[in-house]
């Protein structure tokens, strides 16, 4: 009887221990929910209409793992590695909102490398960032008084033995937890993983603090495959599948271009739906639709730009491979070995120059452009710095004293010129409606990201129609071959919708979204030859395809097609950095695997044939990052 009433009092003791123990630990439990919300509202805003509480899987997994070294510590010290990691992840969590703002992406290891460009752009990036995201760190600056109170009053420890068994059950568990979903992620697209080409899908199924695991890892191991040679067999397969798919030599434009001068102008955030477009009455681009209307215009081309943006454009559009799969390709392979279109035409003679008014070191232009074989680059430097519009030099200036310089080349020459007044955020107001004499009426669109956009466009439009009606007046287009393109987007995903508005888009789809992601490109001939509409859906891969079969520039190792010259007049297969494509039918969009009819703009089945498109698509990336990574250009026979 006795011993019953001991055990009962000591039963009766253990149970009034409980809440101290939980209380011993409310420190945990309450940053482990506090960060589980903070992580599944991220989820919600990056992707608020594709929002799957699947999520909450991978993202309760992460955190059990991260979760379970704090059972290593205790007191002061738990306290501080708690809040350590919460400030951590609320920093990771801010970046990767505003870096998703701008770019559609998730930043990555390699995209931090290019984080000093960010003082270039400053105004870019306060414009992506919002007060409500500082709301990731309130809780930090309310529970740190609060916990260190809580420790300085509760004396309650758990022996270091139990702690230990408490941390190998939860880590145990987390990482169980976690090789169940990669293993799902595995069987569902085999490469995602290891390609990571859909970074936004791959979020939302592995979850944000693993995705930053994967990468970092990924990250690693190609530094360390990279410095070892790559398998001749590889090498071979690149090679012969350049060379299968090589479309230079074909018939139509064949050697057009020959002993003609090249412009290439690349503009900055030129969008297609600018274009034979009209608000409150007047043209947005009344001078580039005047030049549209006289040379060879393609309604169907797409940027294809990834974290390089700007850079991405200029690199594809010169030397039609894909872009980095992390960070920017002008910085990360600026030592390879490239067979671009200023080193191919200047083994024909030309002389040629890349032209642009902002800082010669901005996207590492001033070591690239020795790379791509320029043999001159006229930059900040160069220019007399004489009117500023947005960001720099204004276009008018900067186009004005191109002008000049180029009368002086020794012809033919090859001239690339990069504007850049027009450059988000579009902030510049004062400058587009002082320097512009035939001023845009934006209504109820001024003040908004989308009607200073319209205004600053309008005004680079007006210059660069000055421009190249003073390339005629001066006779230059009588012997060159002038190519205009837009370099990227200008109203990012946040703001999408005051586009739709303003194109009167009541039920916008993800294909609806590909559609806007179209940038103009006119390629004029002297006389105002060819001119005309090509429908073909084509992308910035196939610009250097297109301009070698006219100027005879005998290149095996491109990854784009000439336009031109695609089977059946047909369109070409526009693969994206993230994994999307199109061949002109269908659009495969990566982050959500879906598939749209173009005409009809209904979703439609994955088919064999679809999925074996696909998978090329993923292939091409793959071989396009070998080539890279390896510098296979320089050791390819010519």
């Amino acid at each position: 009887m006795r011993f019953s009433v001991v055990n009962r009092d000591y039963v009766s003791n253990e149970t009034r221990r409980i809440p101290l123990k939980i209380l011993n630990y409310i420190d945990i439990i309450l940053f482990f929910i506090i960060l589980f919300l903070k992580l599944v509202t991220y989820g919600r805003e990056i992707s608020p209409e594709y929002f799957d509480s699947s999520v909450t899987k991978p993202i309760f997994a992460s955190l059990l793992v991260i979760f379970s070294f704090s059972f290593l510590f205790k007191g002061k010290r738990r306290t501080a590695y708690l809040i350590i990691i919460d400030l951590i992840i609320s920093l990771i969590l801010i970046s990767d909102i505003a870096y998703f703002r701008y770019n559609k992406d998730i930043i990555t290891v390699s995209a931090v490398q290019t984080a000093k460009l960010l003082v270039g752009v400053k105004s870019s990036v306060a414009d992506v960032l919002s007060i409500k995201d500082f709301l990731y760190l309130l809780d930090i600056i309310i529970l740190v008084p609060v916990f260190i109170y809580f420790k300085s009053i509760n004396k309650n420890s758990i022996k270091l033995k139990f702690r230990l068994i408490l941390f190998l059950i939860i880590l145990a568990l987390g990482v169980g937890l976690d090789i169940k979903v990669f293993h799902e992620v595995n069987v569902e697209q085999p490469t995602l993983l290891t390609a990571m080409s859909n970074r936004i899908y791959l979020t939302k199924m592995i979850g944000n603090l693993n995705f930053h695991v994967v990468d970092a890892y990924n990250f690693t191991s190609t530094k360390v495959k990279n410095s070892k040679k790559l398998p001749e067999k590889r090498k071979s397969a690149i090679s012969n599948y350049l060379q299968n798919n090589n479309s230079v030599g074909g018939i139509k434009f064949k050697s057009e271009g020959s002993g003609k001068n090249l412009i290439m102008i690349q503009v900055e955030a030129l969008q297609g739906f600018v274009v034979n477009k009209s608000i409150n009455g007047k043209e947005i681009t009344p001078n580039l639709n005047k030049w549209v209307n006289k040379s060879l215009y393609f309604d169907n081309y797409f940027y294809q730009v990834a974290q390089g943006n700007t850079s991405d454009a200029e690199f594809m559009s010169l030397n039609s491979l894909y872009p980095a799969q992390s960070g920017a390709a002008y910085y990360t392979y600026a030592g390879n070995t490239f067979d671009s279109i200023p080193k191919a035409l200047g083994e024909k003679g030309y002389y040629t120059a890349a032209l642009h008014g902002y800082s010669e070191g901005f996207w590492n232009r001033n070591v690239m452009y020795k790379s791509e074989k320029f043999d001159d680059f006229y930059g900040q430097t160069s220019y007399k710095n004489n009117q500023t519009v947005g960001m720099g030099l204004s276009d008018e200036s900067f186009l004005n004293q191109s002008l000049e310089k180029m009368k002086t080349f020794k012809q033919p020459y090859f001239s690339f010129l990069i504007t850049l007044s027009s450059h988000y955020p579009f902030n510049d107001t004062d400058g587009y409606e002082k320097y512009t004499t035939d001023k845009l009426d934006v209504g109820e669109y001024k003040n908004t990201l989308l009607g200073n956009y319209l205004e600053g466009i309008h005004y680079t439009d007006e210059e660069l129609g000055k421009f190249l009606d003073k390339l005629d007046k001066e006779g230059i287009t009588k012997n060159s071959i002038i190519v205009l393109y837009g370099d990227h987007f200008a109203i990012p995903k946040e703001n999408i919708n005051q586009l739709y508005s303003f194109e009167g888009i009541k039920d916008p789809t993800d294909l609806t979204w590909y559609e806007y992601q179209k940038v103009p490109m006119f390629i004029h001939f002297p006389d105002d030859n060819h001119k005309g509409v090509n429908h073909a859906y084509s992308g910035q891969m196939d610009l250097y395809p297109t301009i070698a079969n006219m100027y005879n520039i005998d290149n095996k190792y491109m990854f784009g097609r000439d336009v031109l010259n695609v089977n059946d007049g047909d369109s070409t297969n526009v693969t994206f950095r993230n994994g999307s494509f199109t061949d002109g039918n269908v659009f495969y969009v990566s982050w959500t695997n879906t598939y749209y009819d173009i005409k009809t703009g209904k979703k439609v089945k994955e088919t064999p044939e679809l999925k074996k498109k696909k998978e090329a698509a993923t292939t091409k990336l793959e071989y396009s990052d070998d080539l890279l990574n390896h510098n296979l250009l320089k050791s390819f026979p010519k």
